[in-house]
């Protein structure tokens, strides 16, 4: 599809619910968000339906007021593959009508699917419909934009970054976002909890391969007194380690392990979890294993054995 044939599409409906991914991270909140304030401008009725709300977007949050209505429509933004949903996978299994995504890897089944792997994030995608649409930028669509772009960037530091991004960030800065705050919001501030997790998570640290792997782990007692917005990021700390190509990062769940895939040089972080039924982009991608934490472990360093 083209985006004109996507916003054609958008416009025959009324009442939308947008789905978004488990944990989600601030691209998938930025951008299915700044969607449904574009429509709700437009005079459809839009809910942003999420599995948990992490503290540290409370301020996109207050930008929606809920309304009652019976959705008709469903679109995902930013879901790569629907057993991503997490807990809503059970309502929402089969229903996704409209998919939005920049994962190559994605898997979704849908009638209609607009997915360009070359964009930076989901953000930059909505960023170009929410014209097509009929409706206007303003602050609040601004700053959940900006959001999406910045956290799914590294800040504009990540190898995804392109000139492109660059000027859509450019653009939303002169709209009015509070580019500062945000940054400062998502890239710089730290609770305690977060740095004694920090503390405990470089201890732990397993380097394989030669030392061009580094694994971290993070389990539910380490976490127990954290809350989800806490933990995000943990999955840039070891790829940062000079000579590391392959930077791993094990999260405990309820019922299994959350493997976080982060890579330099042209490792191809996608390719290396499909090894496992996971996916994503390139330099970041991700996957789900059971067993022991030990046993994941030495799957995972075998698997940075060969590739590497």
């Amino acid at each position: 599809m083209t985006l004109k044939e996507v916003s054609d599409l958008i416009l025959q409906h009324n009442n939308f619910e947008i789905l978004t991914h488990d944990y989600p991270d601030g691209d998938c909140i930025g951008s299915a968000f700044a969607l449904a304030l574009a429509l709700k401008q437009i005079g459809k009725n839009a809910r942003v339906i999420m599995t948990e709300r992490l503290n540290k977007y409370n301020y996109i949050y207050d930008m929606l007021t809920e309304s009652d209505f019976k959705a008709e429509y469903i679109i995902s933004t930013d879901v790569a593959d629907e057993k991503l949903l997490g807990s809503n996978k059970k309502f929402y299994s089969g229903k996704i009508e409209l998919c939005i995504d920049h994962h190559k890897s994605n898997r979704i089944d849908a009638p209609y699917k607009y997915v360009d792997s070359e964009a930076a994030a989901a953000g930059e995608i909505i960023f170009k419909l929410i014209p097509l649409l009929g409706a206007k930028y303003n602050k609040d669509i601004a700053d959940c934009l900006y959001t999406a772009i910045s956290t799914d960037t590294g800040c504009f530091r990540y190898s995804n970054t392109t000139s492109e991004t660059m000027r859509i960030a450019a653009e939303l800065i002169d709209l009015g976002c509070s580019s500062a705050e945000i940054n400062k919001s998502m890239f710089e501030t730290k609770s305690r909890g977060r740095i004694e997790l920090e503390r405990e998570v470089l201890e732990n640290m397993i380097f394989c391969a030669g030392g061009k792997c580094a694994i971290v782990y993070t389990t539910l007692k380490m976490t127990e007194n954290l809350g989800d917005d806490e933990t995000e990021g943990i999955a840039s700390i070891p790829r940062q380690i000079e000579g590391v190509k392959i930077g791993i990062t094990i999260r405990e769940k309820e019922n299994d392990y959350k493997v976080s895939v982060r890579t330099n040089d042209g490792v191809d972080a996608c390719s290396f979890c499909k090894r496992f039924g996971g996916g994503g982009h390139i330099a970041a991608s991700g996957c789900s294993l059971k067993g022991s934490l030990e046993e994941v472990i030495e799957k995972l360093k075998t698997a940075a054995e060969e590739v590497l």
